[in-house]
């Protein structure tokens, strides 16, 4: 059906290949910036993974509080253990052999089967708006042996970016009843409940219980981690009957918060199933919405998951009530150029309106002497860091997209349009790291400011201060959406002094930053230097809704960066001709840092290439077929069923086969595959665009 939900399905047969098992990831969220995550084989590779990772100050401090799960079938005569794990001696496959399927349908399903007869499927799921998760179980046990299952928890309290060391500290368990036990570190950071109606939680013997993290240690990150254990959730399982139960975890800052959420979630032995429900209609609706919104299209299981997965991103921020945007999990928070580069394809092809307008709202409340904030930090005692030159850029651009698909002229004079003219004019006058407007009309900006920001240490891997292509662009398309706006609010004279700003920057741009003997643009200019890196940047001076280019200019741009950079996964972000190009995102954090931008692929990069490419081609239908069949399926049949399953990873290796790296799931990377492929491809234009553009 149009409206069903997609599933992947990995089979037994590919489960037993341990180590591409390892590789591939499932993530759930609840919309606060929480989740739940692990691998396909329950193995927990990251110090990120668990199955209650907490956000306490929405989207922010976020704490892995239950690690897992492991389960143990017991007859009379037998004890079969489910529980796999990796620790420094390595992996404990023995348990792997019981696992029959694991299934994204769309929440991750492990099924086991011991012996030929008995079955037990896990299921975990997160409701939203809480900082909890629910793992259902069904047991099928068809023979006449009455057989039970234990559930024993692995339990921690850190921030998600550390590892807990042996006896670390101690833990105070409060049995309630003998359904749920509530759980203290000594030191009251936070607390947990564990509660199953249909279960008995046994207090047992203590025990550290060691995990060892491949991943991080691929990562040079720290990845020997000690979760504790004391007692487990014990289950009946009748002879011939098929059981149903459950264990639900929530956390809190203390036990009030603890109890507040269990009981706004828990009210009898219906609530779970209800949750449950509630949960799957909530994706069933999304996709409803997303197909009503745009009649008539395919719906394909890869634009389901592109649709499902562009919701996991969008949160609620505690600071300001309002609504934000993850840049990527595991680990990114809400990260100004992230967020605002993706809205357009997170919440205006979505046609959530509401959730665009809100994000706008909570830039705009923290931008401060003409900047939004670069990202927001784990601790809300601190302040947000403002080291971007483009992320404010962006914010204006994500102004014009949001009038494209909704006219609220209204909405953007009374609540942004005093935010906007502050920002042109600190711009203007000269802000924080010497981010100005030079004589020439350009941006002029300081090392380490632009999308290209990777510093091992203290040292810029690409500074690229001066004057940045992109900067230019966006500066442009910026000054041009002023001037429009200008004119819709009656502020003629504010018009004019837009529009000439754009005229010099116009003139200088072409005079300065067109490379005749490579025909594309010098990446950055730096006084009389001149940097003719071959690299994706420039693209944005073509699919920007305000050019500043003729088309034979951009024929030769879009000629360039297809014949250098473009890989089936998305843009190399510097040409492999280059002498400075690595091939291969790996190894720790300064050797990664030296990769990022220096021929990694970027799939985001993909969106405003499309663009670019259908733009000149003046969207003929052949064209639009070719670009898709060219540049997104090959990722769309492909990246939902590896990394993390049904999203797109934030980055890939320069290098065939272009593996899969960084973050599992990406804001950006879905933003703009989803908004090309909607935009460009199937050529469903905002519906108020040549309205808008047309004040010009």
């Amino acid at each position: 059906m149009e409206n069903s939900l997609p599933k992947i399905t990995i089979a037994s047969n590919k489960l037993t290949d341990i180590e591409n098992g390892l590789k591939t990831e499932w993530l759930v969220t609840n919309g606060l910036g929480g989740y739940a995550s692990s691998s396909v084989l329950g193995v927990n590779t990251r110090k990120y993974h668990g199955l209650l990772v907490a956000a306490f100050d929405p989207p922010v401090a976020r704490h892995v509080l239950l690690t897992k799960l492991d389960e143990e079938v017991r007859f009379n005569d037998e004890t079969v253990s489910l529980a796999a794990g990796e620790n420094t001696q390595g992996v404990q496959a023995e348990s792997l052999r019981f696992l029959s399927s694991f299934s994204l349908e769309p929440f991750p399903t492990y099924t086991y089967s011991v012996g030929s007869q008995f079955h037990l499927k896990k299921t975990i799921f997160m409701p939203s708006g809480r900082n909890a998760s629910i793992i259902l179980y069904e047991a099928f046990n068809p023979t006449p042996r009455k057989a039970k299952v234990s559930v024993t928890p692995l339990i921690n309290f850190r921030s998600f970016h550390t590892v807990t060391q042996r006896d670390q500290t101690s833990w105070n368990l409060v049995q309630e009843d003998s359904n749920s036990v509530l759980i203290e570190p000594s030191t009251r950071l936070s607390s947990l409940l564990l509660f199953s109606a249909e279960g008995r939680y046994i207090l047992g013997s203590s025990e550290w219980i060691e995990a060892y993290y491949r991943v991080e240690a691929q990562r040079g990150e720290s990845n020997v981690d000690y979760n504790y254990k004391q007692g487990f959730f014990d289950f009946d399982i009748p002879p011939n009957e098929t059981k149903l139960f459950s264990v639900t975890a929530v956390a809190g800052k203390d036990q009030n918060e603890v109890w507040s959420v269990f009981s706004s979630i828990y009210k009898d032995p219906t609530s779970i199933s209800a949750l449950f429900n509630a949960e799957i209609k909530r994706r069933t609706d999304l996709l409803s919405s997303f197909r009503k919104l745009h009649r008539g299209i395919q719906s394909e299981d890869w634009l389901k998951w592109l649709v499902l997965a562009a919701d996991s991103f969008l949160v609620n921020r505690e600071s300001t009530k309002a609504r934000s945007v993850i840049a990527g999990y595991h680990w990114f928070n809400d990260w100004g150029r992230d967020s605002l580069m993706s809205l357009p394809g997170l919440t205006l092809v979505t046609g959530r309106f509401e959730d665009a307008k809100q994000i706008l709202l909570t830039f705009a409340r923290y931008c401060s002497e003409g900047l939004v904030p670069n990202s927001f930090p784990d601790s809300p005692e601190k302040t947000p860091a403002y080291n971007t030159v483009d992320a404010t850029l962006w914010f204006i651009n994500a102004v014009l997209q949001f009038l494209k698909y909704t006219n609220e002229f209204g909405f953007v004079e009374e609540n942004l349009w005093s935010t906007l003219q502050s920002i042109v004019e600190h711009h203007q006058d000269g802000t924080l790291f010497n981010i100005h407007v030079d004589e020439d009309g350009l941006i002029a900006h300081g090392p380490q400011l632009t999308w290209m920001d990777a510093a091992p240490g203290t040292t810029p891997v690409t500074p690229r201060n001066g004057k940045a292509v992109e900067i230019q662009a966006l500066w442009y398309n910026a000054l041009k959406t002023m001037q429009l706006l200008a004119n819709r609010f009656g502020q003629e004279e504010k018009g004019d002094v837009y529009r000439l700003r754009s005229e010099k920057a116009y003139k200088s741009f072409l005079r300065k930053f067109w490379n005749s003997e490579a025909n594309c643009l010098f990446d950055v200019i730096d006084g009389e230097q001149r940097d003719n890196s071959l690299r994706p940047n420039q693209i944005l001076a073509v699919s920007l809704d305000f050019s500043m280019l003729d088309k034979t200019r951009m024929e030769h741009v879009l000629e360039m960066v297809q014949k250098q950079l473009l890989t089936p996964c998305g843009l190399k972000t510097l040409a492999a001709s280059d002498p400075r190009y690595i091939g291969k995102y790996a190894g720790d954090r300064w050797q990664r840092d030296r990769a990022y931008h220096n021929g990694t692929v970027w799939p985001w990069l993909l969106g405003p290439f499309i663009t670019a490419y259908l733009r000149l081609r003046n969207h003929e239908e052949e064209w639009r077929s070719q670009a898709f069949a060219a540049f997104l399926k090959p990722l769309f049949t492909t990246e939902f069923f590896r990394a993390g399953l049904g999203s797109i990873s934030e980055v890939f290796d320069g290098d065939a086969p272009h593996e899969p790296n960084g973050c599992i799931a990406q804001a950006w990377s879905v933003a703009e595959l989803l908004r090309a492929y909607i935009e460009e491809v199937l050529l469903k234009r905002p519906p108020y665009e040549r309205k808008v553009l047309g004040l010009l």
